[in-house]
């Protein structure tokens, strides 16, 4: 199959990359991030690293929307929650999406897939997590963080149904790119497990500027994150959504996850760190959505979403914010 990639970032290049290189599949980039594009093209690709190790020039091919001619089987979407939208209506009036066309999403946070079903038909959207650390560290310049075979996600249609030909096509393709996705048959108990694992690691690092590592190292981890855990945990039960692992495995992940990509900051702090909003109102913001709806008050969601607010806020006073981008160059080689 041939696939396009919306959102030419950490995540857009980590799937696409690694769906050319180990499957052999034709990959098209599409971006709007005008220094992103021109210096794929300046540099003849995109530079790729693996834990700041081995990075080398891997050839693509990327697009503005406007002048993609090309029609993938599947689109593959990595935007931040912020931006789906606009994109969505520049792609669109492009001409870039299909009847024919399926559309895969792992963004972070929830929301996308209700904005994405504005463009294409139920039965043709497949949604998904992933449990998989990437760095933007600069236009064109990508680092894979954890060792190779160390991927995982989960897949699931939007209308909860079982695998059709062209989602099955793409679980293969994924197998083959090492990506190793696992399929469920709910869309929404998969999708909220991941959101209330970022909710605590995305959340706390953010507000205390830490890495995973640094962040485990507090002896009271575990119960800060069983107070969040258990309020999410409550609200979606109260919603009828039932995710596909328990509380307790919740907990026990907050720090396996961590101990593996300890040197590892979560996206949420890599936007912070470049002064940009973060996505804090689609992660512990969607969760007290789902309480106030469901009359049950998520609390420490509810503060939480506002001290990162704050943070932000406080930025303009504080403007020398670590960017964790900011590392030292490493030769580049072409293959």
């Amino acid at each position: 199959m041939k696939y396009g990639i919306i959102g030419a970032g950490a995540m857009g290049y980590r799937y696409g990359v690694m769906l050319q290189e180990n499957t052999g599949v034709e990959v098209d980039f599409i971006d709007t991030w005008e220094p992103n594009v021109e210096k794929v093209r300046e540099q003849g690709g995109v530079s790729v690293a693996r834990d700041h190790q081995n990075r080398r020039i891997i050839p693509i091919n990327i697009y503005y929307p406007e002048e993609y001619t090309g029609h993938p089987d599947v689109w593959i979407i990595f935007k931040k929650q912020m931006q789906l939208a606009d994109e969505l209506i520049r792609d669109n009036n492009a001409g870039l999406f299909h009847d024919d066309q399926y559309v895969f999403s792992a963004m972070n946070g929830m929301g996308h897939f209700e904005k994405i079903a504005e463009y294409f038909p139920t039965d043709h959207i497949i949604c998904g997590t992933a449990m998989i650390a990437t760095r933007l560290d600069g236009p064109a310049n990508v680092d894979f963080m954890g060792a190779e075979g160390t991927e995982e996600m989960h897949v699931a249609r939007y209308i909860n149904e079982q695998p059709d030909e062209i989602t099955q096509a793409m679980m293969t393709d994924f197998t083959k790119a090492n990506l190793n996705p696992i399929f469920v048959d709910d869309y929404m108990g998969m999708c909220m497990s991941k959101v209330v694992f970022n909710a605590v690691t995305n959340t706390l690092c953010t507000m205390f500027e830490m890495q995973m590592g640094q962040f485990i190292e507090y002896d009271g981890v575990r119960e800060m994150s069983k107070q969040l855990f258990d309020e999410a945990y409550d609200a979606c039960e109260r919603a009828g959504i039932y995710l596909i692992a328990t509380r307790q495995e919740q907990i026990d992940s907050v720090i396996t996850v961590s101990q593996e990509y300890k040197y590892h900051y979560p996206s949420m702090y890599q936007d912070f760190s470049k002064g940009r909003p973060t996505e804090v109102d689609y992660i512990n913001g969607y969760i007290a959505k789902i309480g106030r709806e469901h009359d049950y008050v998520c609390r420490t969601h509810e503060f939480v979403v506002h001290e990162v607010h704050m943070a932000e806020m406080m930025r303009k006073y504080h403007p020398n914010v670590t960017d964790v981008t900011n590392q030292r160059s490493e030769s580049v080689k072409v293959i």
